[in-house]
């Protein structure tokens, strides 16, 4: 995806090696050794993976303060995440979810809960099956979340077992915009035990593909 963004959007596939500052202002070296200013920046790094980077020499670090405008901000993914779900409260479309280190006592049914690092990424640190002891071992509770169980259905027919999928609303939020403007949609499936690819090594026919939702006089009208 880096290699198709950069040939139809021209966007530079830069390591974070790279990146130089002078004050506020960042630049890197292009292959002519020519200072080229950055100001925009198209964010894909995944932070717990770059925490355990420590060979990695950066003069620039996601706290610093700096003149560019952010395409996904760092703070996106702290703010709109995993975070965010116990102050949901009692939506209904957000499971029930509990910081860890504000639960006086445990759910009696823990068969049907999640334990959830906050700042993981694809699954890592999840425990599907939760129990009292690994509850009481966590060192730092305020970084776990409890979450009820989402049962996924395995109802996509595919050449061999049906697949389970979820599907994630895509939007973007425009500078002087009240709202996110929802744009795309990914529809991910999953054999195992999780959705990601870790999850489906010894799996086939699973993926990403996109949704199309049929369009009815009802839902035109509701607009």
């Amino acid at each position: 995806d880096f290699y198709v963004t950069e040939a139809l959007l021209g966007i530079k596939i830069l390591c974070l090696t790279q990146l130089r500052k002078d004050g506020k202002k960042l630049y890197y070296f292009d292959e002519q050794q020519r200072r080229v200013a950055v100001r925009r920046i198209y964010n894909r790094v995944i932070f717990d993976e770059l925490e355990k980077r420590s060979d990695l020499a950066c003069e620039f670090r996601f706290q610093d303060e700096v003149d560019v405008e952010w395409v996904g901000h760092p703070n996106w993914f702290f703010r709109i995440s995993k975070y965010a779900l116990p102050f949901f409260g009692s939506c209904k479309f957000v499971p029930a979810t509990y910081f860890l280190n504000e639960l006086n006592e445990y759910p009696t049914d823990l068969e049907n809960y999640v334990l959830k690092p906050l700042f993981s990424f694809a699954g890592m640190g999840v425990k599907i099956n939760v129990t009292k002891a690994d509850l009481d071992e966590i060192k730092d509770p305020h970084n776990y979340i409890l979450q009820k169980k989402v049962h996924y259905k395995p109802i996509i027919a595919t050449p061999n077992e049906a697949a389970k999928c979820e599907i994630r609303m895509m939007a973007v939020w425009l500078p002087d915009a009240p709202k996110p403007l929802l744009v795309n949609n990914i529809c991910r499936m999953s054999k195992g035990e999780m959705v990601g690819v870790r999850y489906n090594k010894d799996k086939d026919w699973v993926g990403g593909t996109v949704c199309f939702f049929e369009q009815t006089k009802d839902s035109e009208a509701e607009k």
